[in-house]
């Protein structure tokens, strides 16, 4: 993370300096969006240090939900740069500026480099929802910089000034793309829908499987994290049942099969079930 940050931030303020002295549109976003990549792992980072922290008796959770609203924040800050670089370009297009091309050849450049660098930090952590999704996000970065690399070659060869503009609003269209599957997963994870990949049907199914167990009801599933998965439900059983048994069988399948990180799971007779209905 820290290696990220560093290398990302002093990219950053380069292409921010270079697409000024250019005035190239296409650099300055493509450094606003990198300036966000900076905040997002610096969210990710902070928000990853807060879920190692031991339970408390004011917060008896922990803090691993923080790496949720860290997730949320990061895709509403680079869905609102989107907006702003495209405003941006639409005023480019109607009024096109001279752009030095060959600078923004040469700075973009050095961002696929920075940008493939970086991706490859994270490709270790694969396993981890979060590292993961850093690791999509600076290897997507490395191809929104190779596309500002052919946009500055098309026009040192061309002259046509209106590439410059009509590149940033690809780049914006590219970043809404690949960042608006992670704002709707964050607002789920957020209002405690399940989590993407679990199938409560398939967890219902698989606990009404064990041994002694003859209904399931109130399962509900709900992120703890952006990479754990909580559960709480109950399991009516027979009468001359070893409950613990059936405790034991459900969590171990709980975690083997489904993932699920913490599990509560309540054990009830058949007069308890009834009573309730």
């Amino acid at each position: 993370m820290a290696l990220g940050v560093a290398l990302n931030l002093a990219f950053v303020i380069v292409e921010t300096g270079c697409g000024l002295w250019a005035d190239s549109l296409a650099l300055l976003a493509d450094a606003g969006h990198n300036a966000g990549d900076v905040v997002g792992l610096l969210l990710a980072w902070g928000a990853s240090w807060l879920a190692r922290r031991a339970p408390s008796a004011r917060f008896t959770w922990g803090l691993r939900r923080a790496t949720i609203y860290a997730a949320l924040a990061n895709a509403t800050l680079l869905l609102a740069a989107c907006g702003a670089i495209a405003w941006e370009a639409v005023a480019r297009l109607r009024s096109p500026e001279p752009v030095a091309g060959t600078i923004v050849i040469v700075v973009a450049a050095i961002g696929v480099v920075i940008n493939t660098l970086t991706a490859l930090l994270f490709l270790r952590g694969h396993g981890d929802a979060n590292v993961r999704g850093a690791f999509l996000h600076m290897a997507a970065d490395a191809a929104v910089s190779a596309g500002v690399v052919a946009a500055g070659i098309a026009i040192a060869l061309t002259g046509r000034t209106w590439i410059d503009p009509a590149v940033s609003l690809v780049v914006a269209a590219a970043i809404v793309a690949a960042t608006w599957g992670l704002f709707r997963e964050s607002i789920d994870l957020a209002l405690d829908a399940v989590p993407r990949g679990i199938e409560t049907g398939r967890i219902t199914q698989a606990l009404a499987a064990l041994p002694g167990v003859i209904d399931v009801h109130e399962l509900h599933v709900w992120g703890a994290s952006t990479s754990e998965t909580s559960l709480t439900v109950h399991l009516t059983v027979e009468i001359d049942v070893d409950r613990d048994a059936v405790l034991r069988a459900a969590d171990e399948m709980l975690r083997r099969d489904h993932h699920v990180a913490h599990a509560v799971v309540q054990v009830e007779g058949l007069a308890a079930s009834c009573q309730r209905r």
